[in-house]
């Protein structure tokens, strides 16, 4: 079976967008044998996930992603900015502000576009952080995991926990390049207290309106970007007194403008995504 597909990416974080509204490509490859083929930076197309256009009979579309390991994520902030503007731009939608259905919830990305009707930007409505213990999930005596300590192979770790449809391990160094990612992201992942295992996000403040952060998420590893990361960064900053309600992120894939609406409790997050090349494959 041939199929199309899409290569997209935000901020380096790089997806295979793949059209799936009539269940053929399902009918015919289980989606997470599937993600772990066509993610393969070797043997085939290369992307950190995949992207599924479902239908949807709430919304304009239903949204699900695949980790490059074949799990199943249940959002993705820089995913869900490359759907919205192939949506725009290939006019599956004609409005700016466009309803999503995901796994973590309904999601409303805004595309912000220029004077040639293209996207340069897009604006999602990410929600709101969960940050009970029970909820994100994350075993803990307390109600809320805010500056707690973490035992990690004898190395204790200060994590602040929170959900944004998927969980985070949120922990602020004084120095990135000090941290060792590629050693020790897999073993917070994997650590007991996490039962779903968990994205791990270690952040620099650079000032009260500027933070840097490296991730290894969940599923994929060690990536330039996350968006539901820079999210749950945000929110562990505020926590913490850190920045007040808004920061400019940098990722090693770019920047995200991060802004936290507390009266609606609601976290706004702003970014690029861009279509890379398109084609066919054969699986």
């Amino acid at each position: 079976m041939e199929i199309e597909f899409v290569k997209m990416e935000g901020i380096g974080n790089d997806f295979v967008l793949l059209d799936d509204r009539d269940g053929s490509i399902q009918a015919h490859t289980p989606y997470p044998q599937l993600a772990k083929k066509l993610c393969s930076r070797r043997f085939g197309i290369g992307a950190d996930g995949i992207l599924l256009m479902l239908n949807s009979a709430q919304s304009d579309m239903t949204f699900h992603i695949y980790n490059s390991d074949g799990s199943q994520a249940q959002m993705c902030g820089n995913g869900i900015r490359c759907l919205a503007k192939y949506m725009y731009e290939n006019k599956l939608v004609s409005r700016k502000q466009i309803r999503v259905e995901t796994l973590a919830g309904l999601m409303i990305p805004e595309v912000i576009i220029d004077e040639t009707d293209q996207v340069v930007s897009v604006r999602v409505d990410m929600g709101k952080p969960v940050l009970k213990c029970r909820d994100i999930p994350f075993k803990s005596e307390q109600d809320t995991s805010v500056e707690h300590i973490l035992r990690v192979k004898g190395t204790e770790y200060t994590i602040t926990a929170v959900s944004m449809g998927n969980p985070h391990a949120v922990i602020f160094v004084e120095d990135l390049s000090s941290v060792n990612l590629e050693q020790v992201g897999p073993e917070i992942e994997t650590h007991e207290r996490f039962p779903e295992k968990t994205n791990v996000e270690f952040v620099q403040v650079i000032s009260d309106t500027e933070l840097k952060m490296r991730v290894w998420e969940r599923g994929a590893g060690m990536t330039l970007a996350c968006g539901t990361g820079a999210c749950a960064v945000l929110v562990a900053a505020c926590l913490t007194g850190r920045v007040k309600d808004h920061a400019l992120i940098h990722l090693d894939g770019g920047d995200l403008e991060l802004f936290w609406d507390k009266t609606t409790g609601h976290v706004f997050k702003t970014g690029p995504a861009r279509q890379v090349f398109s084609g066919t494959i054969h699986i």
